[in-house]
């Protein structure tokens, strides 16, 4: 009985091993597409008086339909970063969600690629000064970005972006992507 548990096991191990093989990318007449995860840090630039800028922590997923086409999703927070605005100090954070329809276009012969990526996010920015009063402004908008990346391998790349969060909020990151 335990040689059939084994065997059993190390065929559904086997399985998964080759579907996850197959579901990495192909591109060739199928345009087999490929997922990806990363994370990434930067500053975020917040059009607020007297607010320094917070450091930017984030992750984010993604699948390429074709060798320049995909979907993006990421969440990126910050720390809390000082302000002082009217005699009064205080910190303040942001984050954001957003998703994003992207484009990558690669230039021929080398690793690097540029990238563009169009979509709406959502980002909140709160605050509490010396009073004890409490801030708060929340934005719905379209954002989008443009970067240059470098892939290290087929599975692995490097990225900087900027990215524009609607009326009042940039962001500039660097980051690291693992492709499936």
């Amino acid at each position: 009985m335990k040689t059939l548990q084994k065997t059993l096991l190390a065929l559904a191990a086997g399985s998964l091993v080759s579907m996850g093989a197959q579901a990495a990318v192909s591109y060739g007449n199928g345009y087999t597409g490929q997922p990806y995860v990363g994370v990434k840090i930067g500053q975020f630039d917040l059009d607020y008086a007297g607010t320094d800028k917070p450091t930017a922590y984030g992750i984010y997923g993604g699948y390429n339909f074709d060798p320049n086409f995909g979907i993006e999703a990421e969440y990126v927070g910050s720390d809390d970063a000082d302000y002082s605005s009217f005699g009064q100090n205080g910190d303040v954070d942001a984050k954001s969600y957003g998703a994003y329809g992207t484009y990558r276009y690669a230039f021929p012969n080398t690793g690097l690629y540029a990238k563009g990526k169009l979509g709406v996010a959502k980002t909140e920015v709160e605050g509490k000064n010396t009073l004890t009063q409490n801030f708060s402004d929340s934005d719905t908008s379209l954002a989008g970005g443009v970067g240059l990346g470098y892939s290290v391998n087929p599975n692995f790349s490097v990225e900087a972006e900027y990215d524009k969060l609607g009326s009042d909020v940039d962001l500039m990151t660097v980051g690291a992507q693992l492709k499936f």
